[in-house]
């Protein structure tokens, strides 16, 4: 067995370039497996934040109403979108927390990776669009700067870990990808990875 860490050639063409460089297989494999867990850990403790913040006695005191209609900023050209959202806080809160859990420990165990990655990065894409200060003219100003906020690091984060199937690294995906039903429905590989 080899100690030296085995490099690779990646080629694909990238905006119409040719994009080539190598790369260690085995520090590209510590690296994915570290964000892989630092993003569950976001998810899952901002969902359990949420949850527990009423008390054991009351779980669902959280509300996302106060957020969508006093936060959001009037020249946020999808204002009218979380006020609307904000009149339907008995689906979205439990969609925000309980949401926020599953994809916690889907990708912190790796199971249906692909799958909570996408949901992962579409409720990121919600909380970026929540912090537009204003709309395109203003050049989409966020709370931290233009344009780019911590959300839309997570969703790229996110967009990048399912594109090289982070979950079958110390993942259950892994195994799920060898099962009889998976070998059959090739399209199931979509949801894991």
């Amino acid at each position: 067995m080899s100690t030296q860490p085995s490099e690779r050639t990646l080629q694909a063409e990238l905006l119409g370039r040719n994009v080539e460089f190598n790369y260690s297989e085995t520090w590209l494999a510590y690296s994915m497996l570290g964000l892989r867990v630092v993003m569950a850990w976001v998810f899952l403790q901002a969902g359990l934040e949420k949850l527990l913040e009423g008390g054991i006695g009351d779980p669902l005191a959280w509300s996302s109403a106060g957020f969508l209609q006093n936060a959001i900023a009037e020249a946020n050209p999808l204002s009218g979108l979380f006020a609307w959202f904000a009149n339907y806080g008995a689906i979205v809160d439990p969609l925000v927390i309980f949401g926020q859990i599953l994809i916690g420990l889907a990708l912190l165990f790796g199971v249906f990776f692909r799958f909570a990655a996408l949901m992962g990065a579409i409720q990121m894409s919600m909380f970026w669009t929540a912090a537009w200060q204003g709309g395109l003219m203003q050049g989409f100003p966020v709370d931290h700067g233009y344009f780019v906020d911590s959300s839309l690091v997570y969703m790229l984060l996110l967009f990048g870990l399912g594109a090289w199937g982070a979950g079958r690294i110390l993942g259950v995906d892994r195994a799920l990808e060898e099962t009889q039903f998976v070998r059959a429905n090739p399209w199931a590989r979509y949801f894991l990875g």
